[in-house]
Order: structure tokens, then C-alpha cells, then sequence
């Protein structure tokens, strides 16, 4: 069974890079809220990290292999604000039977109001709205005591005023950790998938484009007789060149933009956390020439209250834009109990 599954998650990775290889340079992706951290712990991270699992269910929205035993019965929601008047929440519960792991999710981008305008710019005294939806339905099996596998199915659905859209993605991923838990490593294939309806029409038919395909590998290590655990992301393996047309960057330059690193303090009761991290490439392209910003850092912190986990998490964009992102997970077992 284990060798079946490990086949399947080899040759679905391998099947979506040749799909990606086929469609380069013959259009743009989208559903670009995809790629939004859905989680305080998640923004924390940098954003992404598929290679951390413990009991914060949030992880599985980047790797579904980062279900485990202890998401059992775990609910979470998380709200984010972002620009003004532009919010993104998600809400998840995972149920386990024996080695099967579930979740369920849904996360959301709300663009807020705007007013509609005509050529020249004058305001017309109305309104409309554009958001983004996402259901995720997620499955991870227990190989082994060291190995598990996962994969998300995600309808996903978008109206920007009269226009919309439908897509149906998958994420597939694989997890791997040492029996004392010091040593992780996470590999997430994410976002296989298309358009089923395209916003708009042009001479050929619907205008349909590809979902921001981002394969990943994590390492994660945690020190035997320190609080301290290490991790590094490595995204987007199946492109290379992931910078603006317009820029013209050294080849190590382009490397480190690939590469996410983090560090967590994490005592022994495991009651708190407190986590940074630095993103080279958000800082590379969203930071503004000539004034100093954070942009590229977040910070993250968490505490368990009671029965309550919660979880707060601060990025900088550009020097006058700050991301605030708040989690509050619980135990159902633990009111069963």
C-alpha cells in the first residue's frame, strides 16, 4: 500500500510539471488569491511552509500531507485585514477515522466596495463588489509511522461585478518526519488545475488560463536541547525565472527569491510560539527604492488559553501597507471530553 501510494503522488507530480511545461509562455494564471496566506501562523512563515506539522490544521491549505493525528476535531478560523475595505478569512475542521485524515475548508478574499466610474472618470454614484471563494476538501493517509501522503480538491469561484468565473484545482503532497519529530520535510505540488469558465470570451472561446502552479519542498529542523526550530521553503521548483519582465537580475539573486527561511521559538510545554521569518522575493519586488520598509518580514506569535489556541501575525508589503492576521483554532475534543 505504501509503495502503491508513493507511486501516485510520483506520477501525479509528474504529470501536472509536464502540463506546466507544455502551456509556458502561452498565457497568464489566476485565482492569485490562491496563494494569500490563510492562516496567522501560515503569514508568520513567510507565507508558506509545507514541511511543519503539529497541530495548527491551517498548514494543511499548503500541504494536505500536514493533516495529522492531532487535527482531529480541530477548528479554526482566521480573518486578515489587508488594504482598505479588503478582507480575507478562512474557516477549516479536520475529522480523522484510524490512519485517514479529513479536513474541510473554505477561505475567501472580499475586495470591498467600489464606485463605478465613466471613461473620463467621473464618478456615477453606485457601486459594486468582487470576491473570491475557495472550498477546499482535503484527505491525508498515515504510511507508516514516519510517512504520510494528501490531496485537496478545490472548487473555486469568483465574481467581479457582472463577470465570473469557475475552476477546479488539487493540491497533491508528501510528508516525512524522524520518530523524535526533530527533523520534517514536506514536498506540495500546488494549484493543478484551470479555468471551466473564463471570465470573458475572445475570437477562440472562452479565455481560459491555468491556476498559479507552485511546486514545493520544505525542511524544517528542531534543536534536541534549544527552543528553537529552523525551516526553509522552496517554491515555485518547476520555473526557474519567477521575476518581473521588466527586471534584469543576477542568477543568485533569483535563487534566493525562491527561498523562504524561518525560525520558530517553541518551548517544551509547547503553550506559546513566537516566530520571524524573511520572504526574498516579496522583499525584492515589494519593496519601494530608496525608502526603508520591513517589506519581505513578518512576525507571528501564539499562545494556548485554556482550551483556546490564538494566533496573531504581522507582515509588511511596502513601508505604509501592514498585513494583520488573527487565528482562533480549538479542540472539539477537548469540550467531549
Amino acid at each position: 500500500m505504501q509503495k502503491k501510494a508513493t507511486h501516485i503522488l510520483l506520477i501525479c507530480l509528474m504529470a501536472s510539471l509536464s502540463l506546466q511545461a507544455q502551456i509556458k509562455g502561452s498565457g497568464s494564471s489566476v485565482f492569485h488569491f490562491l496563494s494569500l496566506p490563510a492562516s496567522s501562523r501560515l503569514n508568520a512563515l513567510g507565507g508558506e511552509n509545507v514541511a511543519i506539522a503539529d497541530d495548527d490544521i491551517s498548514m494543511a491549505f499548503i500541504n494536505p500531507a500536514l493533516l495529522t493525528a492531532n487535527t482531529d476535531k480541530v477548528l479554526q478560523l482566521n480573518y486578515a485585514y489587508y488594504l482598505a475595505g479588503t478582507m480575507f478569512g478562512s474557516a477549516m475542521y479536520g475529522h480523522n477515522y484510524e490512519d485517514n485524515y479529513f479536513g474541510a475548508a473554505i477561505h475567501y478574499l472580499d475586495y470591498g466596495k467600489m464606485q463605478y466610474a465613466d471613461e473620463f472618470g467621473n464618478l456615477l454614484g453606485t457601486t459594486f463588489t468582487a470576491k473570491d471563494f475557495c472550498l477546499n476538501l482535503m484527505y491525508a493517509r498515515q504510511l507508516g509511522p514516519m510517512f504520510r501522503v494528501g490531496a485537496t480538491i478545490k472548487p473555486i469561484f469568483s465574481v467581479y461585478e457582472a463577470y465570473t468565473s469557475f475552476a477546479l484545482g488539487a493540491d497533491v503532497g508528501g510528508h516525512f518526519q524522524t520518530a523524535d519529530s526533530t527533523f520534517q520535510m514536506g514536498l506540495a505540488l500546488r494549484n493543478i488545475g484551470w479555468q471551466l469558465k473564463s471570465f470573458y470570451e475572445d475570437d477562440f472561446g472562452q479565455h481560459t488560463e491555468m491556476l498559479p502552479l507552485n511546486l514545493e519542498l520544505g525542511l524544517a529542523y528542531r534543536l534536541a536541547h534549544a527552543p528553537l526550530r529552523f525551516s526553509l521553503t522552496i517554491h515555485n521548483l518547476q520555473r526557474w525565472d519567477i521575476a518581473p519582465a521588466s527586471e534584469d537580475i543576477k542568477w543568485y539573486d533569483m535563487m534566493f527569491r525562491h527561498t523562504i527561511w524561518a525560525v520558530d521559538i517553541l518551548p517544551k510545554s509547547e503553550k506559546f510560539y513566537l516566530t520571524l521569518s524573511y520572504n526574498h522575493r516579496r522583499q525584492a519586488e515589494m519593496n519601494i527604492t530608496d525608502i526603508k520598509s520591513l517589506a519581505g518580514f513578518a512576525l507571528g506569535a501564539g499562545v494556548r488559553i485554556h482550551k483556546f489556541r490564538i494566533g496573531f501575525a504581522l507582515s509588511q508589503y511596502t513601508k505604509s501597507n501592514f498585513t494583520y492576521q488573527v487565528s482562533l483554532s480549538t479542540d472539539i475534543n477537548s469540550f467531549i471530553k
